[in-house]
């Protein structure tokens, strides 16, 4: 998802395949580039920034495009809803920078796909 045009390129592909029938689960990265610019940032401030801290700035890439996609989708009349990892109930260890998934409970997702 490099992309404004490549969100709605994937949101095109989603559509097609909601429209036949298909619940659908899509899970995405930041978009391309953001990944190094915010760990730039962060050295430019602390040469070894905290590893919470940084897990924390990650996440703000990811939610950018999550809620980026979810606008698409709904340009296109299909709903859809954005969800961090927790709240789509991807539980992990306390190892920041480095967590491993423990678990994947399902979450909102679950109730979302039922409706």
């Amino acid at each position: 998802v490099a992309d404004v045009g490549c969100i709605k390129r994937v949101a095109r592909r989603v559509k097609r395949t909601w429209s036949q029938g298909n619940k659908v689960v899509v899970v995405v990265s930041a978009r391309a580039g953001v990944t190094n610019e915010l760990i730039a940032r962060a050295n430019a401030i602390r040469k070894q920034p905290d590893d919470r801290e940084m897990d924390m700035l990650m996440a703000c890439g990811e939610q950018e495009t999550i809620a980026l996609l979810a606008m698409a989708l709904h340009a296109l009349k299909v709903p859809a809803v954005s969800y961090t990892g927790w709240q789509a109930g991807v539980l992990t260890d306390g190892n920041h920078s480095r967590a491993r998934i423990r678990e994947v409970t399902g979450g909102s997702i679950r109730k979302q796909l039922r409706k």
